[in-house]
């Protein structure tokens, strides 16, 4: 009886000790290849930053849905740290702990069911030399999980690798430097037992390009330039010596652009990586000496072997830029029946105002339509894609036009999110608005410094303003005409099929925020103004509207699930931002902060009433945005459960002592 009664404790005692060690948080696998392959099938855990390679931002929890998402309330909250610039991260959940990265690349890790900090990882930039030397905030957009580490860019141009457990580095690896124009702020991601990541500075003058480090040793495996280099020394590749037929003059001492900062997705049956590349520098086609090239490969989605680097097909969205229309924005896979046809495609709301459908495999254009109001274009054409271009969107330095989207654009980098079940997609937008173009007749190119080389008519961007030109009538416009009292900041419910909008909500912005979907009929959006929102996915009706008093710097929604407990994360608050001005600009301070003004003070913005936008989620991303101190809320973690009791946590201006 007596070793009956000692076996039945021993079971016990084990059970006991093995629920403590994964209460713990000890890890009970790795994030692998297979892993990452598998990624999101349960939403439990958000291991990779569009939650699996397709990047759709679908989880398929329903504890939370339609018909109790009022109930939510705070379960805990956590101070990231001082700030500098908005919160644009998507966390990361695993192992019931949840990693962040916050201003100047500082990593944390926190108890994902508590909030309570396991650790803490500051890369310690130097920071007055950085700063002037970074185009577009202070900022970054997120991390990568791989067995056992933390993949995190650092904004000085590092790549490091941190033991997930105690946060200590395993490796460094040098992608570039911020004394060469070159900056990193998008999340990496690993591929292949590769991280793949990019760099940004599209505004200096640099040669875009994006890396594959071994994940084990951080040595570089391949780097794909986005432009060509100088045609007097070897072509790095066949894709290079393609590219600079598309090139003329001296494109090169001005560095080209088309950096990437934002946007990659991968398919594992395919076996392709898709990355998307940003603007051309400077901005004028006149200014660079290109009028009527193509300027490959700005602009444009590339699907590259992990294995190599080799690139297998392009699609360019706008050849020869000169309005600033990065397709850098987020790629979106999804198995669609288009035409009673099945179709493996990768999808595009680009920054241009088009929402894009290609094929993935082979890269042929499926269809495009504007999902917002475009000038600059008078449509695709419905065999290539390729824009017809209105003459009258071009610019010079004798005369101004205003053109929408503006450099803004129509979606900027805030995430947007698919639904399988509803088949439709989420996009926050910029649903009008402009920017009056025109080119700097005075330009001289400054070494080190942003060379955008168009007229802003304020100190910081160039000097003091030129004089006067002719303001030119501005094209006609084509896509949808939001309903009155709509026309700033949009959530629009797109069909990717039919190429339609199906319910449009007020509120958001192409730039800040984002969404996440679920199972449970939701849209979780975040609004750049502090709000947390929910929707119903299908028929957009308002369930949930919560003002975290964040006020500002918002970041993109995760959901994840821990002890039979569906939790849903955000990041916001900006803390002071430092004017960045006399050595090389901020564009923006953070791509459209809490406080910029609106683009009316930039330029000449416009939209299909003729009257300016004023809100704060429709400013043109290059406008100044310095939120006075007083103003500035410090950033902060909140995490949402049903019937959570914390209440929300003051929002302290950023310079009042630390509670």
């Amino acid at each position: 009886m007596r070793a009956q009664k000692r076996t039945v404790w021993s079971i016990s005692v084990a059970a006991l000790l093995l629920a403590a060690w994964t209460a713990e948080g000890q890890p009970a696998r790795q994030v692998d290849d297979a892993a990452l392959k598998n990624a999101g099938k349960t939403g439990t855990e958000w291991i990779t930053y569009g939650l699996n390679y397709n990047e759709n931002r679908f989880s398929p929890l329903r504890q939370i849905d339609a018909t109790n998402v009022s109930r939510l309330g705070l379960s805990w909250s956590y101070e990231v740290g001082p700030g500098g610039g908005g919160q644009e991260a998507t966390p990361l959940v695993w192992n019931g702990t949840l990693y962040g990265i916050t201003n100047w690349s500082i990593v944390f890790a926190v108890d994902a069911r508590t909030g309570k900090e396991k650790w803490r990882w500051d890369p310690e930039i130097n920071q007055p030399a950085v700063r002037p030397k970074i185009c577009c905030g202070i900022v970054n957009r997120g991390l990568a999980l791989y067995e056992g580490m933390i993949l995190a860019p650092v904004n000085d141009g590092r790549l490091e690798a941190l033991n997930a457990e105690t946060g200590k580095p395993v490796w460094e690896a040098r992608v570039a430097y911020p004394q060469e124009g070159y900056t990193v702020t998008m999340a990496p991601r690993v591929v292949k037992g590769k991280v793949i990541i990019g760099v940004a500075g599209g505004e200096f003058p640099v040669r875009g390009f994006f890396d594959a480090y071994d994940a084990k040793t951080g040595q570089r495996a391949w780097r794909f330039y986005t432009v060509p280099g100088d045609p007097s020394k070897p072509f790095e590749s066949d894709a290079m010596r393609k590219a600079a037929a598309t090139w003329e003059n001296d494109y090169w001492k001005l560095g080209g652009g088309a950096t990437v900062w934002d946007g990659i997705a991968y398919d594992p049956d395919a076996d392709l990586i898709y990355v998307g590349t940003g603007n051309a520098g400077p901005w004028p086609e006149d200014i660079r000496k290109q009028k009527g090239k193509d300027n490959l490969y700005v602009c444009s989605v590339l699907a590259v072997k992990p294995d190599t680097g080799k690139l297998e097909w392009y699609f360019q969205m706008v050849p020869g830029d000169s309005w600033d229309f990065d397709s850098v924005q987020q790629l979106l896979l999804a198995d669609l029946t288009i035409k009673g046809r099945a179709r493996k495609v990768i999808m595009q709301a680009n920054k241009n105002g088009f929402y894009y459908v290609l094929d993935r495999v082979t890269g042929e254009f499926i269809s495009g339509q504007p999902f917002a109001e475009v000038t600059w274009a008078k449509g695709l054409d419905e065999k290539s894609g390729r824009p017809i271009v209105n003459q009258e969107a071009h610019y010079d330095s004798t005369s101004k036009v205003s053109v929408a989207p503006g450099p803004g654009g129509a979606h900027n980098w805030s995430p947007m999110s698919f639904n399988p079940s509803t088949g439709l997609v989420y996009i926050p937008i910029a649903s009008t608005g402009g920017f009056a173009y025109q080119s700097d007749p005075n330009f001289n190119p400054k070494p080190g410094q942003m060379n955008m080389g168009i007229v802003f008519g304020f100190p910081g961007f160039g000097g003091p303003a030129p004089a006067p030109v002719p303001t030119r009538t501005a094209p006609p416009a084509i896509g949808p005409n939001p309903p009155a009292g709509q026309r700033g900041g949009a959530l629009v419910a797109w069909d990717p099929v039919t190429q339609q909008e199906k319910w449009r909500r007020p509120g958001g912005g192409s730039i800040g925020g984002g969404t996440v979907t679920t199972a449970g009929n939701l849209v979780f959006q975040v609004i750049p103004d502090g709000r947390l929102v929910a929707y119903s996915a299908d028929k957009g009706d308002k369930l949930l509207d919560v003002q975290t008093g964040l006020r500002g710097g918002m970041g993109p929604p995760v959901t994840y699930e821990l002890d039979g407990k569906q939790y849903v994360s955000i990041l916001g608050g900006t803390g002071p931002i430092v004017n960045p001005f006399g050595g090389g600009g901020n564009r923006g301070g953070n791509r459209g902060g809490a406080n910029a003004p609106a683009p009316g003070t930039t330029g000449e913005a416009t939209n299909r009433g003729g009257t300016n936008q004023a809100a704060n989620d429709n400013q043109a991303e290059d406008a100044p945005a310095f939120p006075n101190p007083s103003n500035a809320v410090r950033p902060k973690l909140l995490t949402f459960v049903l019937d959570g009791k914390e209440p929300l946590p003051v929002s302290q201006p950023a310079d009042a002592p630390k509670p």
